[in-house]
């Protein structure tokens, strides 16, 4: 942890304190000092980085977080590139990943969206829904469009569509991977821009898929940072702090208010006694845990003329209610425009919880790859509790030239929301995987772990096989592509524009994956420069 001292005597200098070292919080940061600003991160954790996490398995580097990128609009390309890492962009194994629902595993068809197929008759879409959902889905070309582009509800919208067996067997699992969210509750318009109104152009929904494939750039839809993601995560700080931005870690901010006196805000930090465990992110079990934080001490109070909150959602949003943004804060810029048209947290989703479990085997019968870069899984298929699989050292060529003869590294995911959040489960039904609003995630132990490996790869594992093996859970994550969230954060963003001096940013505000985190901090940042120099009201009196 940095020094209490090394940053309190500096605190009156403060242009701005950044709550949060994740991705979202250092790019602001660094945006910032880019700009000439004196820029202070706050940070909960012992070590900055937020999702983009890793830690060392079997003597090798691995990401237990964030280990790719969508390539759309090339932002988190460009900043790997400012940062010095544009020779290490990396993209996957083309081979891609497989499909598994109960009674059969096989690849992903080649010409989907988000699991929907835009060759209907294909026979990589025949082998997995079968004859009957293949001629259920060629409905679409031949049924009329009635006010798709009012629908919201992927989910809804697939089954109307095309059927059930689309819906479960390869949209399902696409879309809980990708978003941790069931597509009944997902809004079409978040993860699919467009899509509807290619739909009403083409006539179709498998038109419409083929319609957007067509405009996409070519190549892959993902890149990596080779040596793993938590490269551009170290980038990032050391660039921060070339530009003189200070940093705190194990440092909880229990406190943010005005200070009417001299303008600006006041922040209270609460050093962390065990910040390897404080927050979601901690490694609970396996060899080489993190160390414990930096001894508990008593709060301290920093000033800076602006804030940037980046925490994750939970921290984020009492936060804000502490400013006044959301219900039961005790300011607002107006107060006839009461926090209520946002909600407090009870108006919000419950996060859900993802956990990541690394195992790294030695098996020559994987150096085959027996199902490509890993393996997306239906709700209800038997036997297995992980949402999905990712062979990690058959989809990144730096990760297996790193290792020794037929060593692999594995990682599956767990946690799933199934259906609405009334419990209606629209989809499938839910497995034993499937998590309720609040209930604590699911901590798989090793022989779950090699069960669910040995059945989605079609290898039998035992614990002889494992030379390594770590479980990470990530407790704080918000669905951000569900129905009616894109609305609520527009309304609480605007709740923030009204108050000098304050902003917020992170993947709960902007958007699942690290191109919507960036590319929203980047340009919140910038805005909140210009407003520092005077462009729009700072006092807050």
């Amino acid at each position: 942890m940095t020094s209490p001292d090394e940053t309190a005597g500096r605190s009156a200098g403060v242009d701005v304190i950044v709550i949060g070292g994740g991705v979202a919080g250092l790019v602001a940061a660094r945006q910032l000092a880019h700009l000439g600003h004196a820029v202070v991160v706050l940070e909960a954790r012992d070590s900055v980085g937020g999702f983009v996490a890793s830690r060392e398995v079997a003597g090798v580097r691995v990401d237990t977080g964030a280990e790719s990128f969508a390539t759309r609009k090339g932002t988190v390309a460009a900043l790997a590139a400012e940062v010095g890492l544009a020779d290490d962009i990396v993209a996957p194994n083309p081979v891609g990943a497989w499909v598994m629902w109960n009674g059969g595993c096989a690849p992903l068809p080649a010409s989907g969206l988000l699991g929907i197929p835009g060759v209907p008759l294909a026979d990589d879409v025949r082998r997995i829904i079968g004859w009957k959902g293949v001629l259920r889905a060629y409905g679409d070309r031949l049924m009329p469009l009635l006010r798709v582009r009012k629908e919201t509800d992927l989910g809804d919208i697939v089954r109307r569509r095309m059927g059930a067996r689309v819906l479960e067997r390869l949209v399902t699992p696409v879309v809980a991977g990708v978003h941790s969210a069931d597509p009944s509750v997902v809004d079409v318009h978040t993860v699919a821009p467009g899509l509807t109104q290619a739909m009403t152009t083409q006539g179709s929904l498998s038109g419409a898929v083929m319609a957007l494939r067509e405009q996409a750039p070519a190549g892959s839809a993902v890149q990596g940072i080779a040596g793993g993601m938590h490269r551009l995560v170290e980038a990032l700080e050391a660039d921060c702090r070339y530009y003189d931005v200070q940093f705190r870690t194990a440092a909880r901010v229990t406190a943010l208010a005005p200070h009417r006196d001299a303008g600006g805000w006041t922040v209270e930090v609460t050093p962390e006694p065990d910040a390897g465990d404080a927050t979601s992110g901690a490694v609970v079990s396996g060899a080489g845990a993190p160390g414990a934080g930096a001894p508990g001490g008593a709060p301290q109070t920093l000033t800076a003329r602006a804030v940037v909150v980046a925490t994750d959602f939970r921290p984020g949003l009492a936060l804000l209610e502490e400013a006044g943004v959301v219900e039961g804060g005790d300011r607002t810029a107006d107060p006839d425009e009461a926090a209520d048209e946002v909600g407090g947290a009870g108006a919000w989703p419950e996060p859900a919880s993802v956990v990541i479990a690394t195992v790294v085997l030695d098996e020559a019968r994987l150096d085959a790859h027996p199902r490509g870069t890993g393996v997306l899984v239906a709700p209800g298929t038997p036997g297995v509790r992980a949402k999905a699989l990712t062979h990690s050292s058959a989809k990144w060529a730096w990760l297996a030239e790193s290792l020794p003869a037929h060593r692999h590294v594995v990682r599956l995911s767990y946690g799933r929301r199934d259906g609405h959040p009334d419990g209606a489960v629209r989809s499938g039904a839910p497995g034993p995987e499937s998590q309720e609003p609040g209930e604590a995630p699911f901590m798989p132990d090793q022989e779950t772990v090699l069960r669910d490996a040995s059945t989605l790869l079609g290898v039998p594992l035992s614990s002889a096989d494992v030379v390594g093996f770590a479980v990470t859970p990530w407790t704080d994550s918000l669905a951000f592509a569900t129905v009616g969230h894109r609305a609520r954060v527009r309304r609480m963003l605007a709740a923030v524009e009204r108050i000098p001096g304050l902003d917020a940013v992170g993947a709960w505000v902007s958007g699942t994956g690290l191109a919507a985190t960036v590319e929203h901090a980047r340009s919140t940042a910038s805005a909140l420069a210009a407003e520092l120099r005077g462009d729009r009201r700072l006092p807050l009196d």
